[in-house]
């Protein structure tokens, strides 16, 4: 189960870069539930999915993701991440992911919580705000 959570994770990060509909609805179970923020309103069924992200993309080489998977039984994977912007005033986000895979490796359930670093700006990679452990990291450059 780690290597499928790495490939989605993957598999998501290429999604992200891309903003290809078929990355992005290659991850995902035909009724599949993302919500955005814990309390959001969620994006149902694969093509909603689709559309919501693409309404609420961020361009290509935008970001840098750093992850590692801190729970990851029974189809049901915790990751902890950052993300990094080049644009803007470059905010820094921590995210906690929560999703689940089925026998496929595409996800039935995903929530996503996302908090911005008080004063989170600079480059990704400064080794004192990185979560704890290995990350893995994805430079926002299209795969």
């Amino acid at each position: 189960m780690d290597e499928q959570v790495r490939a989605w994770v993957e598999g998501y990060v290429r999604a992200w870069n891309s903003n290809d509909p078929s990355d992005i609805g290659g991850l995902f179970t035909d009724d599949a539930v993302y919500l955005t923020e814990p309390y959001a309103e969620p994006w149902r069924g694969r093509q909603a999915i689709v559309d919501g992200w693409l309404e609420h993309r961020d361009e290509p080489g935008q970001t840098t993701f750093e992850w590692r998977p801190l729970v990851v039984a029974h189809g049901l994977a915790v990751v902890q991440g950052r993300t990094g912007y080049h644009v803007g005033d470059r905010p820094i986000y921590r995210n906690l992911w929560v999703f689940r895979l089925d026998d496929d490796g595409r996800c039935s359930e995903f929530t996503e919580w996302w908090m911005r670093e008080p004063d989170g700006r600079g480059a990704i990679g400064d080794s004192a705000q990185q979560p704890e452990g290995e990350p893995t990291q994805h430079d926002g450059e299209p795969a």
